[in-house]
């Protein structure tokens, strides 16, 4: 039987052409096996963000009382740095999230 060429493939037979595409497919499933990581990796993950939005806000927070308490302004301290928090805690969570997608 004469081997077909698969027109622009250069010499490439159409069984070296299917033996490289089923190595491709192999490579795709085994990567979406190993991605697929459960319940629990989004709960961990689900935590894992709460806890880096949670943290800098609280220590903003008790920062904003504690200079409320020492040095009394026209404006809350407490208010300033419970948002400052915020917005720290969401940047160090997003680049959690960030960092663990370019793992994918």
């Amino acid at each position: 039987m004469a081997e077909k060429k698969k027109p622009g493939r250069g010499k490439e037979t159409v069984e070296q052409w299917s033996e490289e595409v089923g190595a491709r497919q192999d490579r795709k499933l085994k990567k979406l096996a190993e991605k697929d990581q459960g319940v629990w990796f989004g709960l961990g993950m689900f935590g894992l963000v709460g806890w880096a939005i949670a943290i800098p806000t609280l220590i903003g927070t008790a920062l904003g009382l504690w200079l409320d308490r020492i040095y009394p302004a026209g404006f809350s301290w407490t208010l300033s740095f419970l948002f400052i928090g915020v917005i720290v805690g969401c940047l160090n969570a997003w680049v959690w999230v960030k960092r663990e997608s370019m793992h994918d």
